[in-house]
């Protein structure tokens, strides 16, 4: 099978099938193994995706990841990874050994395209950073960007996918302009999620659930809004049932 027929019947498997609570992956921002456990026996069977940063990585590890990973659930592993691609590319290769489903990586076509390379025959797929959601247009004049955010963010998307990537991590706000540019075929995960009323945060490009699944996003990342819920498996729940209806509706 060609790559173009191989993305086809991915594209048409994750938009065909894909159930409202496969779609939310819960972020663990926490910095110990044992709240993170806790967190991922409460949601058990509601919640079974759920992304590791740097920060409980580095609290707990590959043996963490390993443990997760043992019990059917899925990881994301959000470490962006940004060097050399003699680094970059030995680094995803440790990482697709391990059964990890997405990685992120930021940088320029070559770390792209290396990261890409290395995964190709695994399950891993490598997300590529866009523009984080804690950005604004004032953020990125302050870092020297002569662009707007859209611009940046299409430009970083249509160079993931030239070098090979599965797909990116954009808002929701510019998920819609990389579906209308560059097509179905690039997964598009999306933080910054909260749901009506929600405390934004460091956030400066949310969106609520629904909003995120409108524009086109394949995987929503939550973690305050769940986390730190007086219920958190009921926090999952309403967001489900946010996405259920917003399916429903078309």
């Amino acid at each position: 099978m060609t790559l173009d027929g191989i993305k086809k019947n991915d594209t048409e498997e994750r938009k065909g099938k894909m159930k409202a609570k496969e779609r939310i992956i819960c972020a663990l921002d926490v910095p110990g193994t044992g709240e993170a456990w806790q967190l991922v026996e409460e949601l058990d069977g509601v919640v079974d995706f759920f992304k590791v940063g740097m920060l409980l990585y580095l609290g707990g590890g590959r043996e963490f990841v390993a443990s997760l990973l043992s019990r059917g659930k899925k990881v994301f592993l959000d470490l962006k990874l940004y060097d050399v691609p003699d680094t970059v590319g030995p680094t995803v290769r440790q990482v697709a050994a391990m059964g990890v489903d997405f990685l992120t990586v930021h940088g320029h076509d070559a770390i792209l395209q290396r990261a890409a390379e290395e995964a190709a025959g695994s399950n891993l797929k490598i997300l590529g950073v866009t523009v984080l959601t804690s950005f604004d247009q004032a953020d990125l004049e302050a870092m020297g960007f002569p662009c707007s955010v859209e611009d940046l963010v299409l430009h970083r998307a249509a160079n993931a996918r030239r070098r090979g990537c599965s797909g990116v991590v954009a808002s929701a706000r510019e998920a819609a302009l990389i579906r209308q540019k560059l097509g179905p075929d690039l997964i598009v995960v999306t933080p910054g999620i909260r749901p009506a009323g929600a405390s934004l945060g460091t956030h400066k490009r949310p969106t609520t659930p629904g909003e995120a699944l409108r524009a086109g996003a394949d995987y929503l990342v939550v973690g305050q809004p769940i986390i730190k819920a007086p219920d958190p498996r009921r926090a999952a729940q309403a967001i489900i049932e946010e996405l259920e209806r917003e399916e429903e509706r078309g």
